[in-house]
């Protein structure tokens, strides 16, 4: 494909994520395998290099603000990153077997499908974490940050879906309390040695576009700073349900061919 097609859809791709706050892979995994036609483990590898590099600027200003919960990122990568590699193992000595492939679209499915519910009920899922809250004893509560953690790490490990609207619902539903802020921040610096590890293995594997991956990268940047300035013009509740809609259908046509 020619780069500055590439650059484009990064473009694209960037505005939709600097628009609707969604993490990179929700949108680029479906579109890397329905726009860009790669293979699923190159999708899926190439996917988790352009999530970690694209939050990695996020991580780093959260980081100069004070927006991280540091205690409950090492818990969550205590449990992320073992399982990742536990997972890249696994699938260097499964092979990419058609059993490998209908793992992987299983995944990304199930992942896109997870992120579309939670995408659609935030309210709901704010309303729960309230009635949540007291419950949990804050032992419980490190011991359930490091179990998210590992179920992350397999997910996105497998799919390259989950660090973003996954991570975020899930630590809110965990930690109510947390500012809107500290909530992005941690999610963010969570998201981005997970995504980093699982990228590297994927690399080794052979699972990565390179030229694909500059591509999106050079278009992407401005893209994302686009986005951010339209998202002040777009109602979020309609901007969330086409997104929504949009990843169920994606989740649900993986799903079926896997």
């Amino acid at each position: 494909m020619h780069f500055a097609t590439l650059a484009a859809l990064g473009l694209l791709a960037g505005a939709l994520i600097g628009a609707t706050g969604v993490g990179a892979g929700s949108l680029m995994t479906p579109m890397l395998i329905g726009i860009f036609r790669l293979p699923l483990p190159l999708a899926i590898g190439t996917d988790l290099w352009f999530a970690a590099i694209t939050k990695c600027g996020g991580a780093l200003a959260h980081w100069r603000h004070g927006h991280i919960e540091r205690a409950v990122v090492l818990r969550m990568l205590a449990g992320s990153l073992p399982a990742s590699v536990f997972t890249l193992l696994l699938l260097h000595l499964l092979g990419l077997d058609r059993a490998s492939f209908h793992v992987l679209g299983t995944a990304l499915g199930v992942a896109l499908l997870l992120t579309a519910v939670l995408i659609a009920g935030r309210a709901a899922c704010a309303a729960w974490a309230q009635r949540l809250q007291g419950r949990l004893s804050a032992a419980t509560r490190g011991r359930l940050d490091t179990l998210l953690g590992a179920l992350l790490g397999v997910l996105v490990t497998l799919s390259s879906v989950g660090a973003g609207a996954i991570g975020s619902s899930c630590i809110a539903l965990l930690h109510p309390r947390l500012p809107a802020r500290r909530l992005v921040g941690t999610d963010i610096a969570h998201a981005v040695p997970l995504t980093l590890l699982a990228g590297c293995g994927h690399a080794l594997l052979g699972h990565v576009q390179w030229q694909v991956l500059g591509g999106l990268l050079l278009g992407s940047m401005p893209g994302i700073w686009l986005g951010a300035r339209l998202s002040r013009l777009l109602p979020e509740r309609l901007t969330r349900a086409l997104l929504a809609l949009t990843l169920a259908g994606a989740g649900w046509r993986l799903l079926v061919l896997a």
